[in-house]
């Protein structure tokens, strides 16, 4: 290989490294059978936390497909930390606006949009935290959504 050659390899691993987020802690999704969200069926996540002092945020991501019937989302978000304490949180989130216009990005006909839970806060335990997520919406299963996702990343701040 040649200088110029190894130069082009270099600096195309450099912008590939760079590119990596390296302020995200935790990321995971739950795929829905059939992109179908049934009541039932109530993602867990499981976050093993060693940083006790660190701001984060947290957010979840939902990628629905154009057929979803709603332009809203409630959810029923319990987080349990280690030591056994737990909270409930009824959420609701816009998906899209009065016209049916998709909020997030999309390619085709799937639309992923994340939705903030959480900004700046800290885990005050080390040790594992559960995040476990029920739709709550009127109607038992939710139609044309994907999967569900949780992500922690450190904070701007």
């Amino acid at each position: 290989m040649t200088i110029k050659t190894n130069n082009c390899i270099f600096l195309v691993l450099l912008f590939f490294l760079s590119s990596c987020n390296g302020d995200i802690i935790f990321t995971d999704s739950v795929a829905m059978p059939d992109k179908m969200w049934e009541l039932s069926n109530v993602p867990d996540f499981s976050v093993t936390v060693t940083d006790t002092i660190q701001l984060t945020d947290v957010y979840f991501t939902i990628r629905t497909g154009s057929d979803y019937p709603f332009r809203n989302l409630f959810l029923f978000v319990t987080a349990s930390s280690p030591d056994g304490n737990s909270m409930t949180d009824t959420l609701e989130y816009d998906l899209a606006d009065e016209k049916g216009n998709w909020y997030g990005k999309g390619f085709g006909d799937i639309h992923e949009l994340d939705l903030p839970y959480r900004t700046n806060v800290f885990f005050p335990l080390k040790g594992t935290y559960r995040f476990t997520i029920q739709h709550g919406m009127r109607v038992g299963d939710l139609n044309d959504v994907y999967d569900l996702g949780l992500r922690i990343e450190k904070s701007l701040k």
